[in-house]
């Protein structure tokens, strides 16, 4: 019982850690950067907010590769494996995602840094163009029902409901979001689904008796029907 005691403490056991060959870490490494670069491909063709960041892009591809290293260093050796994770469990990232497909792109390239770090090459590599090829379908598939806000400035109670009568003739659909009252006027804030996308009725809100002013706005909101 002693001598297994000593062997304990004297951290032999970690002589007998599994090592990595230099091939097998530069392989992992290289298809890890491949997918990666991948990625950042699938997210540069389907990026569809308002401002690109590319430090966001090469992160992924930096995020893929560390992760690896963590796998292999986890399936090299116990101790570090349980001591890394006490130290990943401290890490907060406190960094905005303002677009959920970001969230996406970043698990992927989480989960593709697990997968080939585990040594499961053909799973990340087929897993990785099948998720490529969703997303360029759906991402890149474009639709008519864009839903646009249309902000209507008005006198009173019969120019606003000329104003909608107007909407409920020119559009698909019409719904007020909004409606805020003053002393100067009404202002009218309308989710709107266009007709064969055209925009002229929004010329012809200015020809309503008591309408001051007249906006079509696009939104990238969520909407349901």
């Amino acid at each position: 019982m002693s001598e297994q005691l000593a062997q304990i403490f004297s951290f032999n056991f970690l002589n007998n850690s599994a090592s990595i060959s230099i091939p097998d870490m530069i392989v992992t490494l290289l298809v890890t950067f491949a997918l990666g670069l991948f990625i950042f491909g699938v997210y540069t063709k389907t990026f569809k907010g308002v401002m690109y960041s590319s430090t966001f892009g090469i992160s992924l591809i930096a995020m893929s590769m560390i992760t690896s290293l963590v796998i292999l260093t986890v399936s090299s050796n116990l101790i570090l494996s349980l001591g890394m994770l006490g130290a990943l469990s401290i890490v907060r990232f406190r960094t905005v995602i303002k677009e959920p497909l970001d969230l996406v792109y970043l698990f992927w390239a989480i989960t593709v840094g697990i997968v080939v770090g585990a040594g499961v090459f053909p799973l990340a590599i087929i897993g990785s163009v099948m998720i490529g090829i969703i997303l360029f379908i759906f991402v890149n598939r474009k639709t008519n029902d864009t839903p646009y806000v249309v902000v209507i400035s008005c006198t009173g109670d019969k120019s606003e409901a000329l104003s909608l009568r107007l909407l409920n003739e020119h559009t698909k659909k019409h719904v007020v979001k909004a409606k805020s009252v003053s002393k100067n006027g009404v202002e009218l804030t309308v989710e709107v689904r266009l007709k064969e996308s055209s925009s002229q009725f929004v010329n012809a809100l200015l020809s309503v008796d008591g309408v001051s002013n007249a906006t079509l706005v696009s939104y990238n909101g969520e909407y349901y029907a």
